[in-house]
């Protein structure tokens, strides 16, 4: 599985992210340990609390387990995987809490640890960190018999389609797929060979060229978004430079943001809301399905739970009886037939952890059949959404070159060029007088 780690601070602000459901169809806090408080917001407030006697800021280290699409992973393996990071990054024994996410089908999980070594009151330093993950990735893909993705395997190479959070926020408040972006830049960069040719590709799908107020060259879509032609192409910011030539001979960002926004008629934009309500009310039934399905399985779920706790305290009492007290449970412990007791009692409730722990497992891996059933509808009607959005932009461009050729026109009409053949007589001293 892909491993994604950062040293950061800001533990209320990574609680509140950890357990927000409304991007996530559940959430389930799946182990807190090493610290005093049973809760995430508490536990990683103590964590603050602690490296406030050090002058550590960035307190914390998140870890991110993401197994590819379609592997059916368990809570125990995600443990076991914590555990070889854990030993890997030298944070053994470190209070750590665990958090699972099931999204669209697929379930990843979190992994945050305390970096303050409370006996020595200094942060753990975490060398090298990016390299031991990769390493480790590498290793659980080729123990579980997974396809390496290109960015694991030994020729390095890295996929296109890879985006930062910045890019996913930008492409969620526009609606679109991020990969989306990245490829129609990728796609742009690939068949062109000049600026003028990169302009008119990138304009094809509704991106337009532009000087940036920080960066060399960007590009503005019709709704205001600026993207970074460098990062949005993945290439480095010196072959832009060599193929694109100086960004001056370009508008500047914030005026061509102005052009676009005035150029685009009443009936354009009607277009675009047109399109992106149907695009919305095609939606609306798959995220009915979704909300009722997330609804059962909870429902699937508190039912097992309730029913778990009801025969773990069952179960508890039992054990509880077995230990005989006053006269009879002094000759218990002088026999030896206490200590017996109470390794029985510990080998059970183990074995009892474990035990719904796997029922909890088969419960939500029938429940993700059942999501990824699902989700291919939704990928299904977004491929669909995605050519639809690629012919609305084709139609705009149209259209605004349309717009400039007619605005041309209308300029050669009120300023007309002089007739070649009766040219105007030079003023001076005329040699026939």
């Amino acid at each position: 599985m892909i491993l994604k780690g950062s040293q950061r601070a800001g533990g209320a602000q990574l609680a509140g992210h950890l357990l927000n459901e409304r991007d996530n169809d559940h959430v389930t806090l799946g182990e807190i340990r090493g610290f005093a408080a049973d809760d995430l917001h508490g536990a990683f407030k103590e964590a603050q609390a602690v490296a406030s006697g050090t002058r550590c800021k960035q307190y914390l280290f998140s870890l991110s387990l993401n197994p590819p699409i379609g592997a059916d992973v368990s809570e125990r393996d995600f443990e076991r995987v914590a555990d070889a990071a854990e030993k890997a990054l030298g944070l053994e024994g470190q209070p750590r809490a665990i958090v699972f996410h099931e999204k669209e089908g697929r379930r990843h999980a979190h992994v945050v640890w305390s970096r303050i070594d409370p006996n020595e009151m200094r942060a753990i330093n975490l060398a090298h960190f990016k390299n031991k993950l990769t390493a480790l990735s590498r290793e659980l893909y080729l123990e579980h018999g997974w396809q390496l993705p290109n960015g694991l395997k030994p020729d390095g190479l890295r996929n296109p389609l890879n985006f930062s959070l910045d890019e996913w926020q930008c492409a969620k408040r526009e609606g679109v797929d991020p990969r989306e972006i990245k490829a129609a830049f990728r796609d742009a960069w690939n068949r062109s060979d000049n600026r003028q040719a990169f302009a008119n590709a990138l304009a094809e799908y509704g991106y337009f060229l532009a000087q940036g107020d920080r960066r060399g060259f960007v590009a503005v879509d019709l709704g205001g978004n600026i993207h970074a032609v460098a990062r949005a192409a993945g290439v480095k910011a010196k072959d832009v430079a060599v193929k694109l030539g100086d960004p001056a001979a370009l508008p500047p960002v914030g005026k061509l943001a102005e052009e676009l926004a005035m150029r685009q008629s009443d009936q354009l934009k009607r277009f675009i809301g047109e399109v992106k309500a149907r695009h919305a009310q095609q939606l609306a039934p798959l995220e009915a399905s979704r909300a009722q399905m997330r609804g059962v399985h909870k429902t699937e779920r508190a039912r097992l739970k309730a029913k778990q706790e009801e025969r773990w305290q069952a179960e508890t009492e039992e054990r509880a009886k077995r230990v005989r007290t006053g006269f009879a449970g002094l000759v218990d412990r002088l026999t030896g037939k206490a200590r017996a007791i109470k390794e029985q009692n510990r080998l059970e409730a183990y074995e009892g952890l474990r035990r719904d722990q796997r029922q909890r497992d088969r419960l939500i891996s029938d429940q993700m059949v059942e999501r990824r059933a699902l989700q291919s509808q939704f990928t299904e009607l977004r491929q669909r959404q995605k050519q639809d959005r690629r012919v609305l932009a084709r139609d705009v461009m149209s259209a605004l070159r349309q717009s400039e050729r007619l605005k041309a026109a209308r300029e050669r009409d009120n300023n007309p060029r002089p007739d070649p053949a009766h040219p105007r007589r030079k003023r001076g001293i005329s040699l026939d007088r």
